[in-house]
């Protein structure tokens, strides 16, 4: 391609994206986004009911229900990345983005805060909300660069903890970026990589949408929607809100049900195992995660250290002998599962 084309295609790809065109509200995205949201909320009702004891521990951290998360996280971060080009695509809005960053990073802070108090020893440091608001910092820089490059650095960031993870990433400070051995306990962990991966294609698609002029006719109309599709575009426009009070409210209406018809409490050892194996095959083979977790698990009970760990008086993301532990444990089961 000569590069008058180039520019030429590059001029009417910006133009089709001018702020001045007014493209209204886009109902597919809103609804879509909707969509995403009662599934999360589907997810996380049967997480609390797996948390007060109502189905088998590990159930939501497995096969279809395990496959069913990815889906939803990633589309989630696949729906942020198409809206960051919809919203500062050809010309970044630096007080409307920092506005956006703000709230969302706010809100993961707010979570963060929230389940350290409620779950010390597997509380939220780096979930979802934190992820879309890393990759958004990072989206900024792939906005103008060809939809080829973006995609290029999706596929890469999907492929990165299958090829680079090393001991180096293991330090509390760098779990975030999703390439350590030993993986972190938490309720809810959605690292930098491979979770890049999806917002990239969400800008990807957005720029070849844009690109092919797909949004610039008016998408808000006056017809009147079906009640189920205004309910979804309703939630879909408030989805930070969403985000935040869903889970308070189911878990409390578990709570309540539980005061009245308690389920039977598992052994914590057991639950403990099924808990940490399920976490672990979120990013590891199973034969490994396997050895892991029953090494670690039975090496804190011959130190005495279970008891105390289990009712949340030791801190495992900071004490030295739980970490000792998992360390050594990784190794093991490293070595095992390369036989």
């Amino acid at each position: 391609m000569s590069t008058t084309n180039a520019s030429g295609e590059r001029g009417a790809e910006e133009r089709a994206a001018s702020p001045k065109t007014r493209r209204g509200r886009i109902l597919a995205i809103d609804t879509l986004r909707g969509f995403a949201l009662i599934a999360m909320a589907s997810y996380h009702f049967a997480w609390d009911l797996e948390l007060f004891g109502y189905i088998d521990a590990g159930t939501t951290g497995a096969g279809l229900w395990k496959l069913y998360a990815r889906i939803i996280a990633s589309s989630f971060l696949f729906l942020a990345g198409f809206s960051l080009v919809l919203g500062h695509y050809p010309v970044l809005r630096g007080r409307s983005f920092a506005i956006r960053f703000a709230k969302i990073a706010g809100a993961a802070l707010v979570i963060t805060i929230a389940t350290r108090l409620a779950f010390p020893q597997s509380f939220i440091f780096f979930g979802i909300l934190h992820s879309i608001a890393a990759a958004s910092l990072v989206g900024l820089l792939f906005l103008r660069l060809p939809v080829a490059i973006t995609l290029l650095a999706a596929v890469a960031a999907f492929l990165a903890p299958d090829y680079l993870r090393s001991s180096f990433f293991d330090s509390p400070a760098l779990w975030w970026v999703g390439l350590s051995e030993s993986l972190p306990r938490s309720n809810d962990y959605v690292p930098l990589l491979p979770w890049l991966a999806p917002f990239l294609a969400g800008i990807a698609a957005a720029r070849l949408a844009v690109s092919r002029q797909w949004l610039n006719r008016p998408l808000e109309t006056r017809t009147a929607l079906p009640k189920w599709q205004a309910t979804l575009i309703a939630g879909g426009r408030h989805s930070l809100a969403f985000y935040l009070l869903h889970q308070p409210l189911l878990i409390g209406l578990v709570y309540v049900y539980s005061l009245g018809f308690p389920a039977a409490k598992p052994d914590p050892l057991s639950l403990r195992n099924v808990e940490c194996t399920a976490t672990c095959r979120q990013q590891d083979s199973e034969p490994f995660c396997t050895a892991f977790c029953g090494c670690t698990l039975n090496k804190m009970l011959e130190e005495n250290l279970f008891t105390a760990w289990n009712a949340g008086e030791i801190d495992g993301t900071t004490d030295d002998r739980i970490a000792r532990i998992a360390g050594q444990c990784t190794m093991d089961a490293r070595a095992k599962d390369q036989e």
